[in-house]
């Protein structure tokens, strides 16, 4: 097949786009290449997609999803199988600061894709979502059939506003779009605003680490290679309609067009500082640390309910926490070493 994979220099759109050409498909990845974080680290992931093993192809395009016309051309040249979303403004804490970026990306890039895929005939649009959708409410676990109507930060309503964005064309253009809401995702490659490298980075340097909660947070960490696999299988499985679907008693997760939306975390929660102390084992050095309160736009836990992903596509998430943060510690160690070494040459 021949796949779109918007936000391809990230840390998830990467690996994706890595694992894709190494069964066989042909990717087209496109990425703006901002300094949101460091650029450097972006392009190290793209090389390493092109150097990898693969049966397919792997082609890089720098583009601005948000630019109209650049994407016009891009889907009616291209002529894409199917598209994986993952292009957006993340995190919670900039969008309290600079709620403006998260429209220009997540609402009116997002709108371009819906567009490039209607007017191209696209199989299967699958687009990246977030646990930030359920803010206040707090049944756990999470369910996608549970409402989700009161975010609290603009980074959680813009994926909101994504999902209604693409239930709308799957009604009426009978696009099949999959949503996937994404729970705590880490692992090598993954960004330095994340708590995992701002952490590691700390902790190697002897500073103090800030513990926003009190460490008692909660959240559903789910390695990178469990996520990828889970978004392949979706990818696959094409988007049908719920013929059971009901307006009376509405099912927020499915719909009577071609659209569905899915969790997609490890099921398991791991209190914070749990996962700062496996840190801790592997980097081989504890920390310093600074408890604080809850910070604003934070909800105190996350934890998936993925009983629907695992019935539909078979997905079955199988890394520890421990696995996976001791080859994030690894990795990390690796590529900063060889920066330090560079730095000096």
């Amino acid at each position: 097949m021949k796949i779109l994979v918007t936000g391809a220099a990230g840390f998830i759109g990467s690996k994706l786009s890595e694992e894709l050409t190494a069964r066989g498909d042909d990717v087209v990845g496109v990425d703006i290449l901002n300094d949101y974080y460091d650029p450097k680290l972006k392009e190290a992931r793209l090389r390493r997609v092109e150097q990898a093993e693969k049966k397919g192809t792997f082609r890089f395009i720098k583009l601005d999803i948000a630019d109209r016309e650049a994407m016009e051309s891009l889907f009616a040249e291209e002529k894409f199988d199917k598209v994986m979303n993952l292009a957006a403004q993340a995190g919670v804490r900039y969008s309290i600061e600079n709620p403006l970026s998260y429209v220009d990306s997540n609402i009116v890039g997002f709108a371009h894709i819906l567009e490039g895929c209607r007017h191209n005939k696209v199989k299967h649009l699958v687009y990246a979502s977030s646990s930030s959708v359920y803010g206040l409410n707090e049944s756990m676990p999470f369910s996608i059939h549970d409402n989700v109507d009161h975010p609290i930060s603009l980074y959680a309503a813009s994926k909101k506003s994504g999902e209604l964005m693409a239930h709308t064309y799957s009604h009426l253009y009978q696009l099949p779009t999959t949503g996937l809401r994404f729970f705590t995702v880490y692992g090598p490659w993954d960004r330095p605003d994340m708590a995992l490298q701002k952490f590691a980075k700390a902790i190697i340097a002897g500073d103090a680490i800030d513990i926003y909660n009190y460490g008692k947070h909660r959240r559903d960490f789910t390695y990178i290679d469990d996520i990828v696999e889970g978004i392949i299988r979706v990818l696959d499985n094409v988007a049908q309609p719920n013929p059971d679907w009901d307006g009376k008693t509405p099912d927020s997760a499915t719909s009577p067009a071609p659209w569905r939306i899915y969790n997609i975390g490890n099921q398991q929660p791991v209190e914070l500082m749990t996962y700062i102390e496996t840190l801790e084992k592997h980097l081989g050095k504890t920390a310093k640390k600074n408890l604080l309160p809850l910070q604003p736009g934070d909800v105190p836990d996350t934890y998936a309910d993925v009983e629907d992903l695992v019935r539909d596509v078979n997905y079955k998430p199988s890394t520890t926490v421990d696995e996976g943060i001791k080859a994030f510690a690894s990795w990390y160690k690796e590529y900063h070493d060889n920066i330090n070494r560079k730095h000096v040459e």
